[in-house]
């Protein structure tokens, strides 16, 4: 007899949600085939045949809270042809938590006359999502300041060197690069930037691992860009569009989503012309990036036409002084407006 169970869970995780069973009992699995998919706070994780066999018995039903180690079902190591009997939910390991269910066949509807409404439990992600952000708001002295950008620079490069670098590097250059690659540059101007405060301690890093806000049919995951400050903008780009495209299919590890030392998210891709982003616990610091529009500005006392970006930067003002923000962002803008200045590094 095969048994099935919860795999180790990270050690900041404690429980799970059984979200879809691709098996029922008396059908065959092969070797590595995905036999049933749990939902973390973070992440969807598939748990595969360790060997070929014959499903006899599901324990847990979708929408169950699991542990770590739990049996879910269990699995003879013969082969079976065909599929037989329904799947047998054996409440003996029933546990004792509220179930919370991802996914619904027959949403609770109250209809009354041609006025409907639907009742949907929330993901375990969207569950985590809310209290992280409400507890940003609760417990931190978050505050936002604005600057403008003018893209004119990035977007003459772009369209000079877009070719070449894709033939080059086999990925389209993007803004996220520029962008990244500015903030690591005003990070280690202003390391308090970088920082977090644990308790009565302000916590410095000698690294600038780039949380990037990636969106999701499931929700908004930040997986991190390890070492940014070593990343060459094509190992950027590279890495953003693949965590792009396992963002959506579920795919993303749990340590690829874990720790960040700074925040970027970029409502520009939705049309957000402007926003105050919200903190991203425990870091100290958020840059929000935002549509870029042509609009009428003064340069040397002429009204010009400018593709022009606005940036904001939500900020612990417990730990950054609002100089230290303003002229974090101006490092920012600066760099991205000459951006010699990121090859240069000044």
């Amino acid at each position: 007899m095969i048994e099935i169970k919860v795999p180790v869970l990270p050690e900041s995780i404690s429980e799970a949600t059984v979200v879809l069973w691709h098996k029922k009992a008396g059908d065959a699995v092969h070797l590595d085939e995905v036999i049933v998919e749990i939902e973390t706070d973070k992440v969807v994780l598939e748990i595969p045949a360790e060997e070929p066999g014959v499903i006899t018995k599901i324990m847990v039903d979708e929408g169950e809270t699991v542990t770590e180690q739990q049996l879910l079902g269990l699995m003879d190591d013969k082969v079976a042809e065909t599929p037989s009997e329904p799947a047998v939910i054996d409440k003996t390991e029933e546990v004792t938590t509220e179930p919370v269910i991802k996914k619904i066949n027959k949403p609770a509807i109250t209809q009354t006359g041609n006025r409907a409404e639907e009742r949907v439990p929330m993901s375990r992600l969207r569950k985590t999502i809310a209290t992280k952000l409400h507890s940003a708001t609760q417990n931190t002295a978050m505050l936002t300041t604005f600057n403008e950008i003018d893209m004119s620079s990035i977007l003459e490069m772009r369209s000079n060197y877009k070719e070449v670098f894709e033939k080059k590097y086999g990925i389209k250059l993007g803004f996220m690069s520029f962008f990244v690659s500015a903030a690591v540059e005003a990070l280690k101007k202003f390391p308090t930037v970088n920082a977090y405060l644990d308790g009565e301690d302000i916590v410095y890093h000698a690294y600038c691992d780039v949380s990037v806000a990636v969106s999701s049919d499931r929700g908004l995951v930040v997986p991190v860009l390890r070492d940014a400050h070593k990343m060459a903008m094509h190992d950027i780009e590279k890495t953003i569009v693949d965590f792009s495209s396992r963002a959506q299919s579920g795919d993303l590890a749990l340590e690829e989503m874990s720790g960040g030392t700074f925040t970027i998210s970029n409502g520009g891709v939705f049309g957000s012309l402007l926003s105050t982003p919200i903190l991203n616990s425990p870091q100290s610091a958020i840059l929000g990036m935002h549509k870029t529009q042509e609009r009428a500005v003064v340069i040397n006392g002429d009204i010009v036409i400018r593709p022009m970006m606005y940036l904001a930067l939500s900020y612990d003002h417990r730990i950054i002084d609002g100089k230290e923000a303003v002229q974090f962002l101006i490092a920012i803008k600066e760099a991205l407006e000459d951006p010699a200045r990121l090859l240069l590094k000044v």
